[in-house]
């Protein structure tokens, strides 16, 4: 029996459409469509094509007419989820691919799909499960494994994952994406030599894979090979120019390296907010002023850090006294981990949102829904921060402080919080997207460890040889650093560093580091690196060891810093014309000692000397250092939370001043 005309034009469609000639195919299907409006394969793929093609109206229009016909089919149903989902119709596209899978529960597609409907509402748990019920049904298939294995990083923390990728890579190995995920999650947990090996592995399978090469960025940053890492982050975003990941890490790369100017910093910074608006369909509505309308001003605020890390003991301080009536704060806490720590500051706070893991659609979404007057974001260009979000406009008023020492870039940040140290006034404002508020005469609260212990007397006071210390990141230890500590050590005959920070547990680190001293003539007799202790109080005691502590340059510390003095130890830092460059400064000033910032390197390795040549000076001034800093604005928390919020309050009511110190 010869087929029908109608029975020709669908064979011949489904033809095309299997070759891949969707644009083929497509207009066969309506042929079929108009001549046989009863056919379901007709409406059912002409919907897949029209999927195929991007032309989502139409197949969600032609699968729904497709359904009419036949409202079991779980496949019908299942790519309608699709579409909705494509369309951004989440709750819908959940509707239907639930219905898929309950009337075919052994149809992978239905559970993989309703996973990632899952995931982009921020319903991680319920992603899970899908995931594992389409894993199941596809025990041979590497992305759904990879799948289960990225979203129990994501709820339970990356080092859970870490074994399902180690069994992947043994499953898959000929399969880039495995080597890629494993090696993304090592370097993620400071295993940089491991991860390096895994991320090669993935770009030998296939060399133009972007998310191996960002990945291989990221091993190269733990591994603090800095300008390598930036060349990796500048290699993505020529494949991919508005890549926010890539952005934010390189910008943060650029901090630590002494050759990068501040024009051009200033200059790639703004480059990135550029990049984040150009695939807007209009650009982000401007600042707007928040009138008084008789409820409380809602201040949102943004970290990967509401738990026991640095950003959180500056920050709790001015959560933790009263602020001014009339102000709500709402914390969104962007980590998987949840500690005790967190748990103090969602006490603290009006309410509470835990964001870990939820993609940028679930949390615009979130955070338009709660509406918020004012939006802090305390990360910058650091970690897996929510910029991208702030490019977007989700509050009125958007303010930057703390998490990062330079601009956002963004033209929709509207405030950056500091002092006049870090920025003096006249000097740094052209840097800067944002409008500076110098809201206190130090733009930090610093809260010391409650066990923290005793200052020690410092080793040269009973005759042993001088110990100069610095904790911080060794990223920081760029090649300016190390020509000034070499001077340093010069300096002082018979004397030694002491360095910790992580990675120097690794043979690698402390054998480049130590090739990166020679070349400065520094013997690595003289040069002793410790790894991260496993306790705050081991850390603190270190500084037993220490006799004068070294900022490094142009990135100074902070926490350190605080640490160091907190500890009766000096720091001497060199004074630049930018905040990273400046942080000391403000530190120095808030407790009393602005003697000890340098303006030039030679006044740096005289200052940093002349403490070491007086043992009964250092001891005197050590034992002084605590009560020095406690009468000073940096542990004045009840002062700095006053002000702080007094400055919000003027940014969301377009009172700060500004330029002007508050």
């Amino acid at each position: 029996m010869r087929p029908t005309p109608l029975q020709l034009a669908l064979q011949q469609a489904i033809a095309h459409h299997q070759a891949g000639r969707f644009a083929a195919a497509y207009p066969l299907y309506q042929q079929v469509q108009r001549q046989g409006p009863a056919m379901f394969d007709g409406w059912h793929l002409g919907g897949l094509a029209a999927l195929q093609l991007g032309r989502l109206e139409e197949a969600a229009s032609q699968l729904t007419r497709a359904l009419a016909l036949q409202p079991k089919s779980p496949v019908c149903l299942m790519r309608l989820g699709v579409v909705r989902r494509m369309r951004g119709e989440l709750a819908q596209a959940e509707q239907v691919l639930r219905r898929a899978a309950e009337l075919d529960p052994r149809l992978p597609e239905a559970w993989e799909h309703l996973a990632v409907v899952y995931d982009l509402s921020g319903r991680l748990p319920e992603a899970l499960e899908a995931a594992r019920a389409a894993a199941r049904l596809k025990p041979d298939e590497q992305a759904a494994f990879s799948r289960v294995a990225q979203l129990v990083g994501r709820i339970q923390g990356l080092a859970t994952s870490l074994p399902l990728l180690q069994e992947a890579v043994v499953r898959w190995p000929q399969v880039a994406d495995t080597w890629k995920d494993l090696g993304t999650i090592q370097a993620c947990l400071h295993e940089a030599e491991a991860a390096l090996v895994s991320l090669d592995r993935a770009l030998a399978i296939e060399p133009s894979f972007t998310a191996a090469r960002l990945g291989r960025a990221l091993a190269l940053q733990e591994s603090f090979c800095i300008s390598e890492a930036v060349a990796e982050y500048e290699a993505v975003l020529r494949a991919e120019p508005a890549h926010p990941e890539a952005g934010s890490a390189r910008l943060l790369c650029l901090n630590y390296l002494d050759t990068v100017s501040a024009e051009a910093l200033r200059e790639a910074h703004f480059a990135y907010g550029r990049s984040q608006v150009a695939g807007l369909p209009a650009p982000p509505v401007a600042r707007a002023q928040v009138v008084p309308s008789g409820r409380p001003l809602r201040v949102a605020v943004v970290s990967g850090d509401f738990r026991r890390h640095a950003v959180a003991s500056f920050f709790e301080p001015l959560l933790a006294h009263p602020r001014p009536a009339g102000i709500e704060v709402w914390l969104y806490h962007d980590h998987t981990v949840v500690d005790e720590v967190s748990r103090r500051l969602q006490g603290l706070a009006t309410q509470w949102r835990h964001i870990a893991g939820q993609p940028n659609g679930a949390v615009e979404a979130l955070l338009r829904s709660d509406a918020p007057d004012v939006l802090i974001d305390l990360a910058g260009h650091t970690g897996l921060n929510r910029l991208p979000l702030y490019a977007r406009r989700v509050a009125p008023v958007q303010i930057s402080y703390l998490g990062y020492p330079n601009t956002t870039g963004l033209t929709a940040m509207d405030y950056r919080l500091t002092d006049e140290w870090a920025d003096p006034v006249g000097r740094t404002e052209d840097l800067h997207t944002e409008q500076l508020v110098r809201y206190a005469p130090c733009a930090w609260a610093y809260q010391p460890p409650v066990d923290a212990p005793a200052p020690a007397l410092p080793p040269c006071a009973s005759g042993a040889p001088v110990t100069f210390g610095s904790f911080n990141n060794p990223a920081k230890l760029s090649g300016q650093t190390l020509r000034l500590w070499a001077r340093v050590l010069q300096a002082v005959p018979g004397s030694r560093l002491l360095l910790k920070g992580h990675g120097f547990d690794g043979a690698g680190m402390r054998d480049r580091l130590a090739v990166r001293f020679a070349a400065v003539g520094v013997d690595s007799s003289r040069v002793e690196m410790i790894d991260r202790t496993r306790s705050a109080l081991a850390h603190l005691e270190l500084y037993s060891r220490v006799d004068v502590a070294l900022d490094p340059y142009p990135y100074h510390g902070t926490t350190t810093t605080c640490e160091a003095l907190w500890m009766g130890r000096p720091v001497v830092t060199l004074t630049g014309g930018e905040h990273r460059s400046r942080v000391g400064v403000s530190l120095l000033n808030a407790c009393g000692h602005p003697e000890w910032a340098a303006a030039s390197e030679d006044d740096y390795v005289r200052i940093a000397a002349g403490l070491a040549l007086d043992p009964a000076g250092l001891a005197a001034s050590g034992q002084a250092l605590r009560e020095r800093m406690v009468g000073g604005p940096l542990l004045a928390h009840a002062d700095q939370a006053a002000r702080f919020w007094t400055a919000v309050a003027g940014c969301a009511h377009g009172s700060g001043q500004g330029k002007e110190n508050e």
